[in-house]
């Protein structure tokens, strides 16, 4: 039953590397991917994996509300939003359909417990904080997913399209702390931005972006400092 109600929206630039695994923990639910002018393989192999491509220009909020408007005309009822580094734990149908079948939770969001698909101490240190963050302040980032139902999504404003970065913690901060809630299961993302930037360097770069966020910056400032 879940299955026929929801669907997964998954925003992409350039992620052949990862996607094809995503994809492979998705269960065969309905998937729409979002894409945002890839230049390598990334829309060949969404699509010879089932999923539906919608292509626009980049942009992580207008990709992900475009790929929720695309859900919504095809009938979807509920919207799961992850990302294209990350795989979702065999059990994640039956959290979501447990979240989905309580009447109460048409006006609230629910997020995975986040893990790291590699990395060692680091990343559980990092993903401690992460599920910290998550449950006492209301912040899960969207590397944690989001489940949302349409009705809400659509009553909330849905993703703001100007938003380049930030967009999942507007998104939580117009829930509110309040109405959103943790899921028995766990998503695991990709340790390779991580690898890449630092364990501790990225965490701290992530920390001032929001606190700047919080402060006004705008988006430029944000993704000059982000990138």
């Amino acid at each position: 039953m879940v299955f026929t109600m929801l669907t997964i929206i998954i925003p992409t630039l350039n992620a052949e590397a990862t996607l094809g695994a995503t994809l492979a923990t998705t269960s065969g639910a309905s998937v729409v991917v979002a894409d945002g002018g890839s230049t390598d393989d990334t829309c060949n192999i969404a699509r010879e994996l089932g999923a539906r491509v919608v292509e626009g220009p980049p942009g992580r909020g207008r990709q992900l509300a475009d790929g929720a408007e695309n859900a919504i005309t095809n009938g979807a009822t509920w919207l799961l939003f992850i990302h294209a580094d990350s795989e979702l734990s065999p059990n994640w149908a039956s959290s979501v359909a447990k979240f989905m079948a309580k009447p109460e939770n048409n006006r609230r969001g629910a997020y995975f417990k986040l893990a790291f698909t590699a990395g060692g101490k680091d990343a559980i240190r990092v993903a401690k904080l992460a599920n910290w963050r998550a449950k006492n302040l209301g912040l899960p980032y969207g590397d944690q997913g989001l489940l949302i139902s349409v009705e809400h999504y659509k009553k909330i404003g849905g993703f703001n399209q100007a938003m380049d970065l930030m967009e999942d913690v507007d998104m939580a901060r117009r829930l509110g702390k309040k109405n959103l809630t943790g899921l028995d299961a766990v998503i695991a993302t990709s340790p390779m931005r991580y690898q890449r930037d630092g364990w501790w360097a990225r965490p701290t770069r992530n920390l001032v972006c929001l606190l700047l966020y919080y402060a006004g910056a705008n988006q430029a400032t944000l993704k000059g400092l982000y990138k």
